[in-house]
């Protein structure tokens, strides 16, 4: 592979996570010369510190969680559970994260042949002529030219300007995930995906937690989705004290904790525990960068500001993933890294599309969507009419005797176009990932309610919920839907 005339190579890239990964892939298939730069390990948040990391640890919570709950769901099974063994969690955990690196990630980079420099890169240079200067580990130095850069360095936890934080020894969900014992009490800061999965994931791992919520669980989602949940956690013995905001910091003096001053309707309240985890968002990992040397401009959270090609500010630097401050999931990442390279390099011309994106938060029960929330089709002008089908109505639900949550539809009233589907419960995500093709399809419910659907499936609950807007679904054989 050569490089564009006059530059060392024809794609460079800042960070190694699915977005550099994508974009490395579809650069060398297209013939490119490519240099990876990464300042960590290979791989980036998802693999290393977030996705799978959380994930596993999540599911083993919910084995533990299962094996104590057994007894009262299923009659005839007796399970118990003894404390949990973090050190031996956390081992297990690191065995997994560095088998993916190794297999999904620097594997990868022989099969295909790019180069990987280890260091910290910066851009140097004019607008008319940019270029990287990457330093090692060691302090050695390197000015490295590209025909086109993408800047793919991913995002990390914000923490929010309140008094006494930063002196304060507290978890983000990055640190979270190397704890080696289980806090006795756990003070949660956030009611978002984050948030909700770490909150969960530590009380069924035996943390007494609290959650303190500025307005209400996953509020950007339906708002059936937050009672749900609060109904969840509050079984679970999760306490969440909405309407909250973290006031000031400190440590807790009779404890050697932390204590909390939280601003609510009634005026203040301190919050006492032993550990304290922010969960309030991220931002955008660009300092150090020197990115106005090269005119990119960036916003208010540090953010690369791009088009809906992910081009920046600069006709020759690009950026993917969390780094644009779209939104942070991984697949997301992935998709631009490859759109980013299509357009630098074959004019394609392509724009990102959000409209049919899925999201997922790994709660138990889950908690998955796609589409339009009622509120948002209301705000765009759109006519709608909403179904909430609880799961009691769904035989998948009724088998594994856990009923808690709903598949909700939101549909364009006259064509009956399914515009949203949000769901709670297992499998949620299954759920969503087929909502997107039937809003992709631009179905309505009358399609939808007509389609063949497995039966004991958690899909088949979006077919009933279709069938809801013109049937008494309570009358419905449970076998002949």
């Amino acid at each position: 592979m050569v490089a564009t005339k006059e530059c060392d190579f024809d794609l460079a890239i800042i960070g190694s996570g699915g977005g550099a990964f994508a974009a490395a892939i579809r650069a060398t298939n297209l013939g490119k010369s490519v240099l990876m730069v990464e300042r960590s390990a290979v791989g980036g948040t998802c693999v290393n510190t977030g996705c799978v990391p959380s994930k596993a640890l999540l599911a083993a919570a919910e084995a533990r969680h299962v094996a104590l709950d057994a007894a009262g769901r299923f009659p005839g099974i007796s399970t118990f559970a003894e404390a949990v063994d973090m050190p031996g969690l956390i081992v297990g955990k690191r065995a997994l994260v560095e088998g993916m690196r190794s297999e999904k990630y620097v594997d990868l980079i022989a099969d295909y042949g790019w180069e990987v420099r280890h260091g910290t890169a910066a851009f140097a240079g004019t607008p008319e002529d940019p270029r990287l200067e990457i330093t090692s580990s060691e302090g050695m130095r390197e000015s490295v030219t590209a025909a086109h850069y993408l800047v793919a360095t991913g995002s990390a936890p914000w923490d929010p300007p309140v008094p006494g934080l930063r002196e304060t020894d507290y978890l983000t969900s990055t640190t979270a995930m190397e704890l080696e014992e289980v806090p006795e009490s756990l003070l949660v800061i956030g009611g978002g995906y984050v948030a909700l999965e770490q909150a969960q994931l530590f009380a069924r791992l035996g943390s007494k937690v609290t959650m303190l919520v500025r307005s209400r669980l996953a509020s950007s989602e339906e708002p059936e989705v937050s009672l749900a949940l609060m109904g969840v956690f509050t079984d679970e013995g999760i306490r969440v004290i909405r309407g909250a905001t973290l006031a000031s910091v400190g440590r807790d003096a009779q404890t050697g904790g932390v204590m909390a001053v939280a601003e609510l309707a009634g005026g203040q309240e301190n919050f006492r525990a032993a550990r304290l985890l922010v969960a309030t968002g991220r931002r955008a990992v660009t300092e150090g960068l020197n990115l106005d040397t090269v005119g990119v401009k960036t916003g208010d959270r540090g953010e690369v500001l791009v088009q809906k090609t992910l081009a920046s500010t600069h006709p020759r630097i690009w950026a993917a993933g969390d780094v644009t401050g779209h939104r942070e999931f991984v697949y997301v990442a992935s998709a631009h890294g490859a759109l980013a390279v299509e357009n630098a390099f074959i004019n394609a011309g392509r724009e990102i599309d959000y409209r049919h994106l899925p999201r997922v938060a790994f709660t138990s029960p889950a908690v998955a969507a796609v589409g339009l929330t009622d509120q948002e089709a209301k705000g765009e002008g759109i006519s709608c009419e909403c179904r909430v089908l609880p799961l009691e109505y769904v035989p998948r639900a009724l088998v594994n005797r856990d009923t808690r949550g709903f598949i909700k539809l939101v549909a364009e009233n006259g064509s009956g176009r399914i515009l949203g589907i949000t769901a709670v419960g297992k499998e949620a995500g299954d759920i969503a990932a087929a909502g997107v093709y039937i809003l992709e399809a631009g179905m309505s419910v009358e399609q939808v309610a007509n389609l063949w659907s497995p039966y004991l499936t958690m899909a088949e609950g979006i077919k009933i919920a279709a069938q809801s807007y013109t049937t008494d679904i309570s009358r419905l054989s449970c076998c002949a839907t």
